[in-house]
């Protein structure tokens, strides 16, 4: 059994089984059964109850920029946390204003850019609906494949029908095009279009990229049109592709400035935080006093932990490390099962030769390797921005060593 910090006078003590009882006993069955319980973690690894190691190549789907338990992070959240904690939003910190002015520089703002700073992605992109509606257009584009998040309005926008048939009706106006279709955008794209919403690299759909050249293309069309062009960088943004944003990569956003970008996973290095980073005069003045708000969001740790996670990936040339070792990974990536392998930087989809993705990370996780099933066929790796080649290369032994015959049962269980 494994002890962890004393709360509140109880010691966290326990087996793996004994855990997983207990979960299933007093949270809601939202997730299902967990595949482990992990109790502690330290750079791009974890231990689960039983004290069994993993090397985490999901990072909390791309949330731990830079692994687990960084010792600069670790020390701006415990520093801040010992000289302010919370305040409301009637108030302002330091931190918060540093914060937004760091996310208006690193996306290229001027002095008519502004950020709202929410608790998540989904609160981010919820926000966004909100900013839509207030341009008085009544229509909001979306793409196929597109996953924005599972509050009402963020679900909206999210393309997958199992997410959205059981909380029918959502909120109207949102009209999904194929992915990556300039044609039908055009056709799709008017007067009375208040938004359009993309993401560079489609995490939810298995690490698909928009084809070059789309994003300058509805750029051109939502300037013609009016309309708000807003990319959605909650699981691309901080560094995750390579560069600060996945629309940065000339092949992949072209020089394109977005009106909105949404952030959150990976800005916090694990805290939770996101932002709203609206770069245009119009989009920044479309939320007045009292049209919407957020107890938590911009919280004075929250933002030290953010700024402190982006000052370490600028201080450590973070970038440019991701770039190198997320292409040796996808080139070196294969094996019996493995029919190709889709990257940008460090998210990686590796597409099999058959719908067996849960059953391969079920063998993953046995042999210490914690991976993502994200579409039946398709593994998803978004390891820590840390990671080294050395720990990486375990993983691809393993995949390239497993057996063919995996892939002849027809079906998942």
């Amino acid at each position: 059994m494994t002890g962890l910090t004393s709360t509140g006078g109880a010691e966290l003590v326990g087996t793996t089984q004994e855990w997983t009882e207990r979960y299933s006993r007093a949270l809601m069955n939202t997730f299902g059964p967990p595949k482990a319980v992990l109790v502690r973690g330290e750079g791009a690894y974890v231990w689960d109850a039983d004290g069994r190691r993993y090397l985490d190549l999901l990072a909390g789907i791309a949330v731990n920029a830079l692994g687990h338990a960084h010792p600069t992070l670790t020390a701006a959240i415990s520093a801040q946390l010992g000289t302010l904690g919370h305040v409301s939003n009637f108030f302002a910190t330091p931190t918060q204003i540093a914060l937004a002015e760091r996310l208006i520089g690193l996306a290229g703002g001027d002095a008519a850019s502004r950020v709202f700073l929410t608790n998540s992605g989904t609160e981010a992109n919820e926000a966004v609906i909100k900013m839509a509606r207030r341009t008085g257009r009544p229509r909001v584009l979306a793409l196929e494949g597109a996953f924005h998040g599972r509050t009402m309005g963020a679900l909206a926008m999210t393309h997958k029908p199992a997410y959205r048939e059981p909380f029918e009706p959502l909120p109207g106006g949102v009209e999904f095009l194929p992915f990556g279709d300039t044609g039908a955008l055009e056709v799709a794209m008017a007067d009375d279009v208040a938004a359009l919403v993309v993401e560079v690299v489609q995490g939810e759909a298995g690490v698909r990229p928009l084809p070059p050249g789309y994003l300058a293309h509805a750029r051109a069309l939502a300037d013609a049109a009016g309309a708000l062009l807003v990319v959605d960088e909650v699981q691309t943004g901080v560094g995750r592709t390579g560069e600060w944003f996945a629309y940065a990569h000339p092949e992949l956003g072209g020089g394109v400035r977005p009106d909105v970008i949404t952030l959150a996973k990976g800005l916090g290095g694990g805290f939770p935080i996101g932002a709203v980073v609206a770069l245009t005069a119009r989009a920044a003045t479309l939320l007045g006093p009292g049209q919407h708000g957020t107890t938590f969001g911009g919280n004075p740790v929250a933002s030290a932990a953010a700024l402190a996670t982006l000052g370490v990936i600028e201080r450590d040339d973070v970038l440019a490390h991701v770039r190198a070792v997320g292409a040796r990974l996808a080139g070196a990536l294969g094996g019996p099962l493995v029919k190709q392998v889709r990257a940008v930087g460090l998210l990686v989809a590796v597409e099999l030769t058959a719908p067996v993705a849960a059953r391969v990370a079920e063998h993953a996780l046995a042999a210490g390797f914690i991976v993502n099933p994200v579409t039946p066929s398709a593994l998803r790796l978004a390891p820590p921005l840390i990671v080294t080649w050395d720990q990486l290369s375990t993983f691809v032994e393993f995949l390239a060593a497993l057996p063919a015959d995996l892939a002849r049962t027809t079906e998942e269980t």
